[in-house]
């Protein structure tokens, strides 16, 4: 079972497919790199595919301290692995915790990233909001260290965002959350504690944002209602961003909607390897009233 090995000396588990320019995927919360099968196989027909299980999730390693799943830890973790297989820059592709990894990614180090697709980016950024999100993500820890993944997967299996994935597909749905039912408890309870309740909102970050050159591809769920405004604040802010909406969809939009993810980013990919996904040109721009 190939691992790669971080500075903190946390291993890794990542599995590999196809060659051609390198496409790195990075999961959610609710996920881990088996979520990822119905992209590997496809873009591994073109492309060098890599997709890991972030730390806390097995059979990647488990560390015991909430201390060291900053989410820092998690978008170097992913440079990490590229650094294992001797890959100095790749394609990007999160999905909601994976997403915000691939933003720190072009936000700190830019030349690592080709491209970087940001799917169901954002929750949990409201700034009105953010303290009781905080507190929630507190309390959900909690709840994965008192009561363990398999009673926490069937009091999330209808959060409002899953229920889409539900109705087109329920045994996706099913295979889904049997799947989160397996998780280590103690590593979800460490990434809800320190990456999803300690990372900054994405709205404390705009200037910064404004200066990333990377070629970025949004995607969101119409029914996804907490990566909307998200979704379109990083549409209006970063200078190389396409953003689409998938309709009736709610979070979980590779499984979702396989067909269609794969088709707009596999379209993406080729645009900017083509040279043919630039800035947005200021023309297009409208002008403030005078």
């Amino acid at each position: 079972m190939p691992y790669a090995t971080t500075k903190d000396h946390v291993r890794l588990h990542f599995e590999e497919a196809g060659s051609g320019s390198p496409i790195i995927f990075l999961h959610e919360f609710a996920a881990d790199h088996t979520n990822w099968e119905p992209q590997m196989r496809y873009f591994a027909r073109g492309h060098r595919c890599i997709a890991y299980s972030a730390r806390g999730y097995t059979p990647s390693d488990v560390p015991p301290s909430a201390d060291v799943y900053t989410y820092q830890h998690f978008y170097t973790d992913a440079l990490a692995v590229l650094d294992h297989l001797g890959i100095a820059r790749a394609h990007f592709v999160g999905l909601s915790m994976g997403s915000y990894s691939s933003l720190q990614v072009a936000l700190n180090a830019p030349e690592r990233a080709l491209s970087m697709t940001l799917a169901a980016v954002g929750s949990g950024s409201s700034l009105e909001n953010l303290d009781s999100f905080r507190a929630q993500c507190r309390a959900n820890a909690e709840q994965y260290e008192s009561i363990g993944s398999v009673e926490v997967a069937k009091v999330t299996r209808e959060a409002p965002s899953r229920i889409p994935f539900l109705i087109k597909d329920p045994r996706g749905h099913a295979d889904f959350y049997a799947a989160l039912a397996r998780h280590d408890a103690r590593g979800s309870a460490n990434t809800m504690r320190s990456f999803q309740g300690g990372r900054p909102s994405i709205y404390t970050m705009t200037d910064a944002i404004k200066r990333v050159p990377t070629p970025a591809l949004i995607l969101c769920g119409d029914e996804d209602d907490n990566c909307i405004a998200p979704s379109m604040f990083l549409k209006q802010h970063l200078p190389a961003a396409g953003l689409s909406f998938f309709p009736r969809s709610g979070h979980v939009l590779n499984l979702e909607e396989p067909a269609l993810f794969n088709e707009m980013v596999e379209r993406f990919i080729a645009l900017v390897e083509a040279g043919r996904w630039p800035a947005r040109d200021p023309r297009s721009l409208v002008a403030a009233p005078v």
